[in-house]
């Protein structure tokens, strides 16, 4: 059972990768063009468009020449709701990951009766906690250390891990507990005997994860990057925040 399960978590984790890259527009045929310059059209053919002249950037990466924009349907009004209501549309984004992320793990690895409050709980704490609080602490992080060569993406990484990352997952299993009614005594054991778990948990995936987002996304989209990835790891979240 422990082997089929690590092969849902790898395959998810591999088919939600797969599909954030298809959804920001990188695929196997722009990553040959890029390899062989003279497959693209030249920018004063007169193959070119007007409307493929407008859709070689993208706000996604640092660098918009890196894919296509316009991959994705609504991808412009996502971008003007980010522009408009950053925290609102931030905190959505992460509902949705968060979402996802616990209805996949009770639907392919804990089995059973679907758990609606569970699904609420975890749902609600990406809306309430992990989108409003990831806008605040990025958008401060890249303004505390501002570049992306190699040293100021390790120490980004540095920090997030090993400071944010325990502040992270303590305030994660106090509002659990708080929603399940447990008392603060119960509340502290669980954070002393879980927390260094998904610590290690977390050093296995996401400093790899970050170093990308640090070097090639931009602060305004880094959540919607991290929650296209963290599927996966909220799966191992929710089952180790609701294991008794």
């Amino acid at each position: 059972l422990q082997i089929n399960n690590n092969n849902n978590m790898k395959f998810i984790l591999i088919a939600s990768s797969c599909l954030a890259a298809s959804a920001f527009g990188v695929s196997h045929n722009n990553a040959l063009q890029r390899k062989n310059p003279a497959a693209v059209v030249p920018p004063s053919s007169p193959l070119r468009t007007e409307a493929a002249t407008t859709t070689t950037k993208s706000p996604l990466f640092r660098k918009g020449e890196l894919t296509r924009g316009g991959a994705v349907p609504g991808w412009a009004a996502y971008n003007e709701a980010l522009d408009k209501k950053p925290l609102v549309t931030k905190a959505m984004t992460s509902l949705v990951g968060w979402a996802l992320g616990d209805m996949l793990a009770q639907l392919f690895i804990s089995g059973g009766p679907f758990d609606f409050k569970r699904f609420a709980t975890l749902s609600a704490f990406g809306f309430l906690y992990h989108g409003p609080s990831g806008h605040f602490f990025y958008d401060w992080l890249d303004n505390f250390i501002p570049g992306t060569d190699a040293i100021k993406v390790a120490s980004k990484v540095t920090f997030d891990q090993i400071f944010w990352c325990p502040i992270f997952m303590s305030v994660f299993f106090t509002y659990l507990g708080l929603v399940n009614g447990d008392s603060f005594s119960v509340i502290g054991n669980k954070i002393k005997s879980d927390l260094f778990t998904a610590v290690q948990g977390s050093w296995k995936v996401w400093p790899v994860v970050h170093a990308v987002s640090f070097k090639y996304i931009s602060t305004k989209h880094r959540l919607l990057f991290l929650n296209a990835i963290q599927i996966a790891f909220n799966m191992f979240l929710s089952l180790i925040g609701t294991k008794k």
